[in-house]
């Protein structure tokens, strides 16, 4: 199968002296590619020859925020839980030299599966189905933090002392390092998210944008199996209730005229409120789970940013694939749902 035109920011060319180089026999015929749509943040591509299917991961084009588009730790944690209950694609390569693709990039296995993006798609599987997918999801999360770390070759991959502290002041500098406009209440929200840091709880590995977008679910077998966590970029080891307070936020529908350009599944039949998912979580886990609302926030108040970096990233012309032209209008929803929740605790 071939492309002569692949997708912007993949050199299907360099990719394959590269993956001859690097995994000699793995590429039998010509290359082609796609870029899988539903990421706003790292690029991520379908690679396919005469045989079979990989997937390749890169930063995206033009202004990149630091620290938040590094393959090598998205690699690294995908690596260590390989072996865990933990569903992660298994990865092949990781290439750090910018000069093949103009950035660093890995290659995984291509993982069978659906990612439900919107509340339509899972209303087209019923009120049932919708509510085990996501009970489902909760309980991989619990299965994500209760890993050890140390067990799994992750020691130093975070520090969790101080955790919520540094995800404030570093999400405080991304919002400033793409202020393009004006935007009020986002700096009101950051101050009360400081005034009130709920006490540190038992480290975990943190994955960091935890949500049923960022899975897969397989169906063929007649039922519906989660067969694997993606997007990594933003893991670390940290405090593990910043993943359900994101969760519990993608679980609250955002409201607003129209249909959003944010992924959200909320307003499926079927599918489990906040609270349910809390409880769930709280169950399965063990964990004190009282703050959940300050986590919340928080994930409201980071959405915010990185959508606001995207926008940027838009106006500038910056951005790959579609729907990216009404991003900027939902950050101010993002904004006023993490004052809401805060305001109701």
């Amino acid at each position: 199968m071939s492309d002569d035109r692949p997708p912007p920011g993949l050199d299907l060319g360099a990719l394959r002296r590269h993956l001859d180089a690097e995994l000699p026999g793995l590429v039998r015929g010509a290359l082609g590619a796609r870029l899988i749509e539903g990421g706003r943040s790292n690029l991520t591509y379908a690679v396919t020859d005469d045989t079979g299917t990989w997937v390749v991961r890169r930063p995206p084009l033009g202004h990149v925020l630091a620290t938040a588009h590094d393959m090598a730790r998205e690699h690294r944690v995908l690596t260590a839980l390989r072996p865990t209950p933990v569903p992660v694609p298994r990865t092949l390569l990781l290439c750090t030299d910018d000069s093949v693709l103009g950035a660093p990039f890995y290659v995984m296995e291509f993982a069978p599966g659906t990612a439900y993006r919107t509340a339509g798609q899972l209303a087209a599987l019923g009120p049932a189905r919708t509510r085990e997918i996501v009970l489902g999801l909760v309980d991989t999360l619990v299965d994500l933090h209760a890993v050890d770390p140390g067990g799994v070759g992750l020691d130093g991959f975070g520090r969790p002392d101080g955790f919520l502290e540094r995800q404030l002041r570093r999400w405080g500098k991304q919002l400033d390092a793409s202020r393009s406009r004006d935007l009020p209440g986002i700096d009101p929200l950051h101050d009360a998210l400081a005034r009130d840091l709920p006490p540190a709880a038992a480290p975990a590995v943190v994955h960091g944008d935890y949500r049923l977008d960022n899975v897969l679910v397989d169906s063929r077998s007649g039922t519906d199996t989660l067969t694997a966590v993606l997007d990594w970029e933003m893991s670390t080891l940290g405090d593990p209730l910043a993943d359900l307070g994101l969760l519990t936020m993608y679980s609250t529908p955002l409201g607003g005229p129209g249909p959003s350009p944010v992924p959200t599944t909320a307003d499926a039949p079927g599918h489990p409120t906040a609270a349910e998912i809390t409880a769930r979580y709280a169950d399965r886990s063990g964990r004190d789970v009282s703050r959940v609302s300050w986590y919340t926030a928080f994930a409201y108040f980071k959405l915010a940013v990185i959508l606001e970096g995207i926008h940027y990233r838009h106006t500038l012309g910056q951005t790959v694939g579609g729907g990216f032209d009404r991003i900027g209008e939902v950050v101010p929803l993002f904004i006023a749902g993490g004052l809401t929740t805060l305001e109701k605790g």
